[in-house]
């Protein structure tokens, strides 16, 4: 069996951080106190040769947490019935175990030391995150308070582009903007374009790093 090159890990590619995809779809734009409605994640593998490849998936549809607010224009616009009992919902802090749970076997997999969001526009997905684990009382957060990788930026720094839709088509991504709002399909999306972003770069030549002898 051949021992993998050390630069073809997440550990050493990430300084320590293990990347997980997040994606929310909310009931308002605020995360203290408005209701959590969809979550879901995509986390990450490096192959053999250093490769970013998708790993796991989990998706939950979240019973909306009692006493916080619910935004008819923001129903109107991710089109969820918070209420429709084929939703098959269950509480965010079930939700977030199994996330919690699956992120940090991932950290124990890959050698890293803490997990940290992926997202686009990731501010607006961590701080739901944040506020639902805080609600949730649980004792352990894999992730990152405050540091994220945010897609946007990336793909502003690497595509020119910082809409989501307008980055995947210059990626050479399929973007489906029926389909689009829902918390799945938006992870997978995001994952998608991650991973392009981090393998450009390593086409480029641009990781592992090379250096260079100062004269």
């Amino acid at each position: 069996m051949f021992q993998k090159i050390e630069e073809n890990t997440l550990y050493k590619r990430f300084r320590g951080f293990y990347p997980v995809v997040i994606d929310v779809e909310t009931a308002g734009f605020n995360s203290s106190k408005d209701a959590l409605l969809e979550i879901a994640i995509i986390t990450f593998k490096m192959d053999y040769d250093g490769w970013l490849v998708i790993d796991q998936k989990l998706h939950f549809h979240i019973i909306p947490f009692p006493g916080l607010n619910i935004e008819k224009s923001a129903l109107a616009f991710n089109k969820i019935d918070p209420y429709n009992p084929f939703r098959i919902a269950i509480k965010e802090r079930e939700a977030l175990k199994k996330i919690f749970q699956t992120v940090r076997q991932g950290i124990k997999i890959q050698s890293c030391n803490k997990a940290i969001v992926v997202a686009h526009n990731a501010a607006f997905d961590h701080s739901f995150l944040m506020a639902a684990t805080k609600r949730s009382l649980l004792k352990y957060n894999p992730f990152h308070l405050f540091s994220t990788f945010d897609t946007a930026t990336l793909s502003g720094l690497v595509l020119g582009q910082t809409v989501l839709a307008k980055a995947c088509a210059t990626a050479g991504i399929r973007f489906d903007s029926n389909a689009a709002h829902s918390a799945l399909y938006d992870t997978e999306i995001t994952a998608k374009l991650f991973c392009e972003i981090v393998n450009r770069w390593k086409r480029l030549g641009g990781w592992p790093i090379k250096r260079y002898k100062k004269y």
